[in-house]
């Protein structure tokens, strides 16, 4: 669980990078801000929500076949990984 100042800046972070997202429509900032509150508050709610809104922006600036593609590579290695460790 989390104490109530990280709580509060969590809260606080995770509105600064919507605001840029949604009202400035800052995307690579937002993005940023985004990491920042995964980075610095992981176990927090708004950290979900961060993963969510990087999707979001990932969906609307990434083709549709490359992140495909990225999602292919990532599993590959990720059981190319689990083989090797058996």
């Amino acid at each position: 669980m989390t104490n109530g100042t990280e709580e509060n800046n969590s809260v606080q972070q995770y509105a600064l990078a919507y605001g840029l997202h949604y009202e400035s429509e800052n995307l690579k900032q937002a993005f940023e801000q985004y990491k920042h509150i995964l980075l610095e508050f992981p176990d927090t709610p708004e950290a979900g929500y961060a993963r969510s809104q990087i999707q979001h922006i990932v969906n609307a600036m990434v083709p549709r076949e490359e992140i495909l593609e990225s999602q292919m590579k990532l599993a590959t290695a990720a059981f190319d990984q689990i083989l090797n460790q058996n």
